[in-house]
C-alpha cells in the first residue's frame, strides 16, 4: 500500500507556522471525524488536514460522504465524533456565519447567483459598499464596479464590462467570479463543491487555473470533485471516501494517477460485477471486459 499521510508528516511537509505564535500548526485539521443522522453513519473516522498554499482534493462516488464532510467544515453541521480544529484551537461551527467568521468559504456546485444581476452587484450581493451618511448613504457603485474588475483580473479573468448579466457568462466564468469573491472577502479556506461536475473540457480546464491560482495566493483549497483525471493535477494531497470512511490518504508524492484512479474505481465491485455476470450466463464479451478491467484495477492498486 502506498505509503499513507500522517499528521506529523503533514506538519513537517507543510512547514506551516501559525503568524500569531510561529507554531507549526494547520490551517484546519479535522482527526478521527464522525456524523450520524439517528441510525445512519454519513461519516465515521475521517482524518484530513489543510494547510496554506495547498489543495487537498477529497474524491468519491455519489453517497461517499463528500457532502456531509463540506457541511461540517462549512458550519452548516456539527460533527458528533472526533475533534476539528481551526489554526490549531479546537471549534464545532455552529453557523455557515461562524465558519465565514473564522475564514472559511463555500463555493458550492449551485452557485447563489442572480442571472439577471451585472457582475459587480453578484460579487458584492449582500455585502454592498457604501458611502455618505444618514439619510444620504447610498451604494458607492463606482467602487464596486473597480473593486470587482481588479479582482477578476488578478484571478486572471479578463472582463470587458463587469455590467453585463451573471446569467452571459459560461459556467467556468461564473464558478471563478465566486472564487474571486471569497478570496476577495478574507477566506483563508476554500471549499468548492464539484466545481467542474457539469462543465466541459475546455471550462473545467479553466476553473482547474483558477483553482491553482486561489492556492498560489496563499488560500488552503479543498477541492470536491469524483475526478481523478480533474483533482490530480492540482492536488497536493488526496482523500478518498467510499460509504463515509476513508479507503485512503496520500501525498502526491506517494500515489500516481493510475494508483489514484484504481483506488476510485474499486476491484471489488468489479470483481464481484464479474461474479454476478457469470451466473447469469451469456454476456461473454461483457464479461471478459470487466475481467480485464478489474484486473487492471488490481495491477494499479498501490502495492506495500
Amino acid at each position: 500500500m502506498a505509503q499513507h499521510v500522517s499528521n506529523k508528516e503533514l506538519l513537517a511537509a507543510s512547514g506551516e507556522t501559525d503568524p500569531l505564535t510561529d507554531r507549526a500548526v494547520h490551517l484546519l485539521r479535522l482527526d478521527k471525524i464522525g456524523k450520524h443522522y439517528g441510525n445512519v453513519i454519513a461519516l465515521r473516522d475521517v482524518t484530513m488536514a489543510v494547510d496554506n498554499g495547498r489543495v487537498t482534493c477529497v474524491l468519491g462516488d455519489n453517497g461517499a460522504g463528500k457532502s456531509t464532510l463540506i457541511k461540517i467544515i462549512a458550519g452548516l453541521h456539527q460533527h458528533d465524533e472526533g475533534t476539528f480544529t481551526i489554526m490549531g484551537e479546537e471549534r464545532k461551527l455552529s453557523s455557515p456565519r461562524a465558519a465565514l467568521d473564522a475564514g472559511i468559504a463555500a463555493v458550492y456546485q449551485d452557485l447563489a447567483v442572480v442571472s439577471l444581476m451585472p457582475i459587480w452587484r453578484n460579487f458584492f450581493l449582500g455585502s454592498e459598499l457604501t458611502t455618505g451618511f444618514g439619510p444620504f448613504k447610498r451604494m458607492d457603485v463606482n467602487r464596486m464596479k473597480e473593486i470587482t474588475k481588479k479582482e477578476l483580473a488578478d484571478m486572471g479573468i479578463d472582463l470587458r464590462d463587469v455590467e453585463q448579466p451573471i446569467g452571459q457568462l459560461s459556467g467556468g466564468e461564473r464558478q471563478c467570479v465566486a472564487i474571486a469573491r471569497a478570496v476577495y472577502f478574507g477566506a483563508k479556506v476554500l471549499i468548492l463543491d464539484e466545481p467542474t461536475a457539469a462543465l466541459g473540457v475546455k471550462q473545467s480546464g479553466v476553473v482547474l487555473r483558477y483553482i491553482l491560482q486561489a492556492r498560489d495566493r496563499g488560500l488552503g483549497v479543498i477541492f470536491i470533485t469524483h475526478n481523478p483525471h480533474h483533482a490530480y493535477p492540482v492536488g497536493d494531497r488526496f482523500l478518498l471516501l467510499k460509504r463515509g470512511r476513508s479507503i485512503g490518504y496520500y501525498d502526491k508524492k506517494d500515489i500516481t494517477l493510475e494508483e489514484l484512479t484504481a483506488q476510485m474505481a474499486g476491484g471489488a465491485e468489479l470483481a464481484e460485477l464479474a461474479h454476478e455476470l457469470e451466473q447469469l450466463g451469456g454476456h461473454t464479451q461483457a464479461l471478459k471486459e470487466v475481467k480485464a478491467e478489474a484486473a487492471a484495477v488490481e495491477a494499479e492498486a498501490p502495492k506495500s
